[in-house]
């Protein structure tokens, strides 16, 4: 009597743990083909964002060149815009109201003598010098100088030493009238 009560729990538990198995056979195949499925859209993944990459950084190879480009020709476009006009300091004194000395750096609104004399080491003297170099280059030399210069924005000190190179006083007047500290 004793017998059966007792294989009856057995059996059952013999029967339970190979259904057990053979369902945790049945589903680690299962699980190997999802793995094996997302591992391989991860792969797929990873080489899409390198070809990604690849491109981003050859758009951006061909966009600095297309800026240096721009930069260059636009630099050069200020300078050609009209000719070198004679200095004339009464005309500029009676414009800007204080008197100018000729490549006087100092009249570009945002360059004081600090800067001026970084500007004049590196080989910029004259208002054509400054009206024919880069924003890029500028700020480099600014940069170069030391923290308490590379906080300047010199993109437009350029445009301003070509009017002062062109004598364009009262259009150099006016542009300065509408820049605080330099900036647009």
């Amino acid at each position: 009597m004793n017998l059966p009560c007792i294989l009856i729990p057995i059996l059952v538990g013999i029967i339970c743990g190979i259904l057990g198995y053979l369902l945790g056979k049945l589903n680690s195949k299962e699980d190997d083909s999802l793995a094996a499925s997302l591992q391989a859209d991860l792969d797929a993944c990873k080489a899409n964002t390198k070809s990604l990459n690849t491109k981003i950084a050859s758009l951006e190879a061909d966009l600095a060149a297309a800026n240096a480009k721009v930069s260059a020709s636009a630099s050069k476009s200020f300078v050609s815009e009209a000719p070198s006009a004679l200095f004339d300091s009464a005309l500029a004194a009676n414009v800007l109201g204080k008197k100018i000395k000729q490549d006087d750096l100092k009249i570009v609104e945002g360059i004081g003598p600090k800067i001026e004399a970084l500007f004049n080491d590196a080989g910029i003297k004259t208002w054509r010098d400054l009206s024919e170099t880069s924003t890029e280059k500028l700020q480099s030399i600014l940069d170069a100088g030391g923290e308490n210069y590379a906080i300047h924005n010199p993109s437009t000190w350029a445009k301003q030493a070509l009017f002062a190179y062109q004598g364009k006083w009262q259009e150099l007047k006016e542009w300065q009238e509408n820049l605080l500290g330099g900036k647009e």
